[in-house]
């Protein structure tokens, strides 16, 4: 999976001013064809629903499919990738290591 990097300069928000100098009047972001590239994925996991964050820090990204979820179990899989269960229920991964997949 190749993570997708949001910066700055590629949203320009309600109202600023393009380099060239004319007005935009929407939002706008650059990169939104690897946005949409989720949308698979998002239409299989549970629920429906991800919310997502990354500890750039840690170097793992949060993936819940429940909120709010309070974890009961969770198992290591071989490749780093903690599967979070409520009551049996997967609610969410920690993915280990995200940068370097």
């Amino acid at each position: 999976m190749r993570a997708l990097r949001a910066r700055r300069e590629d949203f320009v928000a309600f109202g600023d001013v393009s380099p060239d100098g004319k007005k935009k009047t929407a939002i706008a972001i650059a990169n939104i064809e690897e946005y949409l590239k989720l949308l698979p994925t998002l239409k299989e996991s549970p629920g429906h629903l991800l919310w997502s964050s990354y500890d750039a820090e840690a170097d793992t990204l949060y993936i819940n499919f429940k909120k709010p979820s309070h974890a009961t179990d969770s198992d290591m899989t071989d490749d780093d990738v903690i599967v979070r269960y409520e009551n049996g229920e997967i609610v969410g991964l920690t993915i280990l290591h995200a940068s370097k997949r």
